[in-house]
């Protein structure tokens, strides 16, 4: 069938399948409640076929899409009746989702009596329920402490709303009003993409897009193939390690060994550390994820990332290690640790097949949420830190993006308007610059950090909670490239000495007036710093980014 398509036709198909997933987006950016959504964005969307195929996606959140197919194969094993107007929900690790603040709907898209593909909407939930505040807790040593847990249920029947399961699911949750707006722009968004797939059938004919979906798929893997084709077979090994668990464990080792031959990849994560009892875990949808994104990285960048490229790559891994736990570990963390490691680890063994295509390392995340009462309203809030986002790692092209984020994200997530935030909630933004002398050395410089200080203007104390990594390892330097300098944050608070914050934290005291002095990493450099030219070391010193008496190149 593939045969009797176009170039065109398929072009064509190929870009509106594009734009219907970038239309859901922007759908979701202009409709959601909450700032972890309408301002940073954390969400993505995606169609996906009945068989869990990855068929088009928008450029959102990497560590998102890659676990969708798992939850797609889920949601498939569980229901075998569904209609039209279904939506279904899930978020649960172990039932094909990532970690439990991620929620994901799904709509089924038909062509007459035919089932043919889902829409889907992932969005992070600035809080899922559980023992803390904002959808992370450092200190669960099982899933149930760290939030409600959502296995594929409907949330509409046929196009009737359960009120019912609605309420169970509002009444678990911190900010009821907000995850209720939240989910009605997913659901939104998923329809949105209903009627825009419905209006391509009616164009082209339900067989001629599946049709131009096959050659489409064809293509991105015969594009993938060339590009593997040309790297250097063998066995190739790397690692990455996570600073510690936050229980009392250090230096967890990330294991990977890729063979590499001809155009087919087998990346094997088995020999990694045993998990752990804390949020570090990650589930195995996640994991996926984590390992796609690494691939991703390696192949050209306008290669469309769906399931056809996506057939070189086989994913060897052990359950019962820090990749892949076992059901009931706590996983809230993966998303971002070990997920960066994962690909650090990968990224690390590729560049001696293809070390042009080898990024330095992005950095790490270590997130903050904040629970307060707003002065100015009464109200409660809950507010996540997505400002000082960190440098992104440099490769042969050039010099990292400063303040980009994380492997994880690679500039998916943002950090919005500073006033927009101090308008929204009781925050000052003192201070909010590029940390100079942070991105790692090399021939091309890693991308820098932030130097953030952030008071807070609430009338009684507040409660923090921290999330993340990279206060002891910063992000690799690859090729000859020096690492980025680590994370160091600190709490200053009158009359008290100033104490540094640990990347795993639950209920840390701030007062109104405090100070959170953020100092964010930056990413590793690329290549030998003496190979870099002495007219790029003087702009640097000249735009700030290097502290003129900081030697480099040694």
């Amino acid at each position: 069938m593939s045969s009797k398509i176009d170039p065109i036709t398929r072009s064509v198909v190929q870009h509106r399948l594009s734009s219907i997933v970038k239309e859901m987006g922007e759908a979701m950016l202009r409709t959601s409640y909450s700032q972890i959504l309408n301002s940073s964005r954390d969400f993505s969307l995606a169609i996906c076929d009945t068989r869990g195929r990855l068929i088009a996606q928008a450029d959102h959140i990497p560590v998102h899409v890659g676990a969708l197919p798992w939850a797609t194969l889920a949601v498939e094993q569980r229901f075998k009746d569904v209609k039209p107007g279904d939506v279904i929900l899930l978020n649960d690790p172990y039932h094909g989702g990532s970690h439990l603040p991620d929620l994901t709907a799904f709509v089924p898209i038909f062509d007459g009596e035919r089932r043919l593909l889902w829409t889907i909407v992932r969005a992070h939930q600035s809080d899922i329920g559980g023992a803390t505040h904002g959808g992370y807790n450092p200190g669960a040593t099982e899933i149930y402490q760290e939030g409600i847990r959502v296995p594929p249920i409907k949330l509409y029947e046929a196009g009737k709303l359960r009120d019912d399961l609605l309420d169970l699911l509002a009444l678990n949750i911190r900010n009821p009003r907000e995850f209720r707006g939240d989910l009605a722009a997913m659901v939104g968004a998923a329809h949105l993409g209903e009627r825009r797939l419905s209006r391509l059938f009616a164009e082209f004919g339900a067989p001629v897009v599946e049709a131009a979906v096959e050659t489409i798929l064809d293509a991105a893997e015969a594009q993938t193939r060339a590009v593997i084709s040309t790297w250097k077979d063998g066995v190739f090994y790397g690692e990455a390690f996570l600073d510690d668990d936050g229980h009392g464990r250090s230096d967890i080792r990330i294991a990977a060994k890729v063979i590499k031959k001809g155009s087919d990849i087998e990346i094997d994560l088995s020999d990694s550390d045993p998990q752990t009892t804390s949020f570090v875990n990650s589930s195995h949808a996640n994991m996926q994820a984590a390992v796609v994104m690494a691939f991703a990285y390696l192949i050209d960048a306008d290669t469309p990332k769906n399931a056809g490229a996506l057939r070189p790559l086989k994913v060897v891994a052990k359950q019962g290690t820090i990749v892949w736990a076992d059901p009931g570990r706590p996983v809230t963390l993966c998303t971002s640790h070990p997920s960066n490691e994962i690909v650090e680890a990968i990224v690390k063994a590729m560049s001696a097949s293809c070390p042009d295509r080898a990024m330095a390392g992005w950095s790490r995340r270590f997130r903050i949420a904040i629970q307060g009462e707003d002065p100015r309203s009464g109200r409660n809030f809950i507010w996540h830190m997505f400002q000082a986002r960190p440098g992104g790692g440099a490769s042969s092209g050039g010099d990292g993006w400063s303040s980009i984020g994380e492997w994880h994200t690679v500039g998916g997530i943002k950090f919005g308007s500073i006033e927009v935030a101090e308008v929204r909630f009781p925050l000052y933004f003192r201070h909010h610059e590029f940390r100079e002398n942070s991105g790692g050395d090399g021939q091309f410089r890693g991308g820098l950090g932030v130097a953030l200080d952030l008071v807070l203007e609430t009338a009684k104390p507040a409660r923090a909670n921290t999330a993340g990594d990279g206060v002891r390892y910063g992000p690799c330097g690859m090729l000859g490239g020096k690492d980025g300098v680590p994370h160091d944050y600190r709490l200053i608070s009158e009359g008290r000495t100033p104490r540094v914050l640990r990347t795993k934290e639950v209920g840390i005291e701030i007062r109104p007036g405090d100070c959170l002095e953020i100092r964010s990493s930056g990413g590793g450099g690329w290549g030998p710093p003496a190979e870099r030219s002495p007219d790029a070391r003087a702009r640097d010193r000249e735009q700030g980014l290097v502290a003129a008496d900081v030697k480099q190149g040694a």
